[in-house]
């Protein structure tokens, strides 16, 4: 590597070399001296219907060997501002019981919590939700920024209520989240019950359906986000149903008519400056699309989140 000395960190090489991570963070399953751990959540016993969202952290590690460093548009460099490790899965050793699996990720992320690391994960269902907030809310709360085509505040279920389209209703309930700290973008599609997400406006969740969302223009939506969530700590949770499946076909549940990856980073980047304490990008399912676009955008909404999550931890922990 003499004769390109840029090459001597594994991140500007040629995007084809080396063993994939998230974002070609280094890796390592020590929980010392990291900042923001990038984590893959395997896990997609909370699907009610196409699977296959356990192999999206695999796909988004591969996909993310196409990220560089530097964020183009907002001129922040997460490797640059804080310690960004990949530290490894928070897999499930006995997966065919949905709450004992969740119990699991539930411990892993209470060490992660321990160690003072943000957590930025890669899911997964979006069940995996539920047990990160037991983990990281304990003492307090959290605000939520929801990007999803569904308010996942449902509940039971064909017998469990601990599905992928209930997390946030049980988080509500066991105090983890506060619901009037909570913002859910992008809401559509067709539904059997008019009153499935009755939760979420009796519980004073702020709802943008995905009409309001195109009325409004996204530089409203961030506006409404950041007024409702105010200075208190926040989680963002991106599933990737939330945009239209033009763009993201690969997941368990898709909606036509929702917005573009473009429109989404421009929401996440008017995040910056919030109290952010994690946050997650879920419902990957790459076996629905063998092009690997999906995983590709899931890699691109993860880098998004962990410039604003580097942005926080670098400012707590400079140098």
């Amino acid at each position: 590597m003499s004769d390109y000395p840029e090459y001597q960190d594994p991140i500007t090489r040629p995007r084809y070399t080396g063993l994939p991570t998230f974002l070609r963070a280094p890796y390592s399953e020590s929980l010392d001296g990291v900042d923001v751990g990038l984590i893959g959540v395997p896990f997609d016993g909370g699907v009610t219907n196409r699977p296959g969202a356990r192999h999206g952290p695999r796909e988004i590690r591969n996909q993310s060997s196409l990220i560089r460093k530097l964020n183009q548009a907002t001129g922040v460099s997460p490797h640059t501002l804080c310690r960004v490790r990949d530290i490894g899965d928070a897999w499930v050793q006995k997966p065919f019981t949905l709450e004992g699996s969740h119990n699991e990720i539930q411990a892993f992320y209470e060490a992660v919590h321990s160690a003072g690391i943000i957590p930025l994960s890669a899911g997964g269902d979006h069940s995996i939700t539920l047990p990160i907030f037991r983990a990281i809310a304990k003492d307090e709360p959290l605000g939520l920024i929801h990007f999803d085509a569904h308010c996942d505040t449902g509940d039971d279920y064909l017998g469990s209520k601990f599905h992928h389209g209930a997390p946030f209703k049980i988080a509500v309930d066991e105090g983890l989240l506060d619901p009037k700290r909570t913002i859910q973008i992008g809401i559509r599609g067709s539904v059997n019950d008019p009153d499935i997400w009755k939760f979420s406006h009796d519980s004073g969740m702020r709802v943008i359906y995905i009409e309001e969302y195109f009325e409004m223009g996204w530089k409203a939506v961030v506006e409404e986000a950041r007024k409702i969530v105010g200075d208190g700590p926040v989680y963002v949770s991106f599933d990737v149903d939330a945009l239209d499946p033009v763009y993201a076909p690969g997941t368990g549940t898709p909606e036509v008519g929702g917005y573009s990856t473009l429109e989404a980073q421009m929401m996440l980047r008017g995040l910056s400056g919030l109290n952010l304490i994690g946050g997650d990008v879920v419902e990957v399912s790459p076996p629905f699309d063998p092009s690997g676009n999906t995983s590709l955008v899931g890699a691109t909404m993860m880098f998004e989140i962990l410039c604003l999550l580097a942005e926080k931890a670098g400012s707590v922990n400079p140098g």
